[in-house]
């Protein structure tokens, strides 16, 4: 059994932070979406085509409340259902157009408040918070995963088709990206492997299981691309996005690239605030309609690696 000493800590701090979440959440989330809805509203959004069971058992949700919640939001156009092309008996949940905005006015809520919260502290105190909150989530989320090894390796042979296998069912279960877009991957792929000059791929394995990947193409001398950035839906949460991210960064600097560049689209939101975090910043923006029938805005992000204070 742990040591009391340990267990008596952790309750102690345990009741200090859920006083200091509650005091966030009084303060963010109001009617008419109290903290439970606005949860949902945001699982809805980053599954982006769930079961109302899968976002239940997420949050922890009671079957009923559940129910009348998902009743709710239909009625109020929130979200929408849709039969699963793979099981017919059952829906999956999006959010609307509107259901978007809604959820992007309590992002913007959520950051203002924070914002308000934090405005006091110093920077060198509010990095040592963020760095003991990663490693608090770092720590419980290897409790989820303590007999998986991790490994990031260059690819081999046979590694490539499942990049693109990954790319392919990720992005039609999830985003609903066509057949096209599955092309552009593949093609961007055999093109890569005819000719690696300057650049490398990377998997990510689990217990020997390829589970991601990321990699760096040559665009010319100084600037490299960073492309096929893809992470298994259920390996999320892991710290693996990270180190592939890490991976990638570390060669382009020992390749001496001044800069390395990327394009993704604009609803990828997980991708986009890692992108924001190792301080790539957003370039361009150009229209797509090719990979979902409906518009979607393509984005460029560079990261200028010529700057001296800019690090891991």
């Amino acid at each position: 059994m742990a040591s009391l000493q340990y267990v008596e800590k952790i309750r102690e701090f345990n009741r200090y932070y859920a006083n200091v979440l509650g005091k966030i959440d009084q303060e963010i989330y109001n009617q008419p979406f109290p903290l439970t809805e606005a949860r949902v509203i945001t699982e809805i959004n980053f599954r982006n085509g769930c079961t109302a069971t899968e976002v239940r058992e997420t949050l922890g949700i009671d079957r009923g409340y559940m129910s009348r919640i998902v009743q709710r939001f239909e009625e109020e156009k929130i979200v929408i259902k849709k039969q699963s092309t793979d099981d017919k008996r059952q829906y999956l949940l999006y959010l609307t157009d509107y259901g978007k905005e809604v959820f992007n006015g309590l992002v913007e809520n959520a950051n203002r408040e924070v914002g308000k919260m934090i405005q006091a502290i110093s920077k060198r105190d509010l990095s040592k918070l963020i760095t003991s909150m990663e490693t608090v989530e770092s720590i419980f989320s290897k409790e989820h995963s303590s007999q998986s090894e991790l490994s990031i390796r260059s690819f081999r042979s046979g590694d490539v088709g499942y990049v693109a296998h990954l790319h392919g069912k990720l992005y039609e279960k999830t985003y609903k990206f066509g057949r096209m877009f599955e092309y552009y991957v593949m093609k961007g792929l055999t093109e890569f492997m005819i000719n690696t000059d300057g650049g490398d791929l990377w998997v990510a394995e689990v217990n020997g299981k390829i589970v991601g990947s990321i990699a760096i193409t040559k665009s010319n001398d100084t600037v490299a691309q960073l492309r096929w950035f893809v992470l298994d839906e259920n390996y999320q949460g892991l710290g693996i996005g990270k180190k592939l991210m890490e991976t990638a960064i570390h060669f382009c600097k020992k390749q001496s690239y001044q800069q390395v560049f990327l394009w993704t689209v604009s609803i990828l939101d997980t991708a986009r605030y890692l992108y924001q975090k190792y301080n790539f910043t957003l370039t361009e923006e150009k229209p797509n309609e090719e990979w979902t029938g409906t518009k979607l805005v393509e984005e460029r992000w560079d990261l200028d690696l010529s700057d001296e204070n800019q690090t891991l």
